[in-house]
């Protein structure tokens, strides 16, 4: 899944298909078929740790809107993965998938965002927090869906942004530097 951006443009590339406006972007994420997606990360996961000049144990995950999803769908099954950041990506709920999250967890979310209601954020958080899994939630009050990103014209929120991207620089620095392998 091939993605461009820069200042200029914003392409997302899914299957072959290149969206050049955000409207075809959403009309083609649309279209990914969840099974791949899911198989081509843990796939991209598995290439990844294989490699001699990675840290196993120091493989982390990111992602923002669908790809903040995503980055929690690597979580689940993942036991080595070492950090996992969500930018406001769509929340599993059910208890037994998350029991098996080894990661600690960032989350960044929009208090404005009507597709991730803050009650389902804080609920997730809390589930996380009841089972003894490490997580961070970070809410921004005033922020709506895709805050971070510059070509939202409407709903980009600058000094929001920048908080957002380092608490997630300093999260990763920290949690990756300081660790180690989950119990098998």
């Amino acid at each position: 899944m091939p993605v461009k951006d820069t200042q200029r443009s914003r392409l997302i590339s899914i299957g072959g298909k290149v969206a050049k406006t955000p409207d075809e972007a959403r009309e083609i994420m649309r279209g990914l078929p969840e099974d791949r997606a899911k198989r081509d990360l843990h796939a991209a996961f598995a290439f990844l740790a294989s490699q001699p000049d990675v840290k196993q144990d120091h493989i982390g995950a990111t992602g923002w809107c669908m790809g903040g999803g995503y980055s929690l769908e690597v979580a689940l099954p993942e036991p080595t993965l070492a950090a996992d950041v969500i930018n406001y990506g769509h929340l599993a709920t059910d208890p037994e998938a998350l029991k098996k999250i080894n990661a600690p967890i960032l989350g960044i979310f929009g208090g404005q965002d009507g597709g991730i209601p803050v009650a389902d954020v804080r609920k997730f958080g809390e589930t996380l927090g009841n089972m003894g899994k490490k997580i961070e939630i970070k809410i921004y009050d005033d922020a709506g869906h895709a805050f971070e990103n510059p070509n939202n014209r409407n709903g980009y929120r600058a000094d929001d942004a920048a908080d957002a991207w380092k608490r997630t620089a300093d999260f990763l620095a920290t949690t990756l530097k300081n660790r180690s392998r989950p119990p098998s």
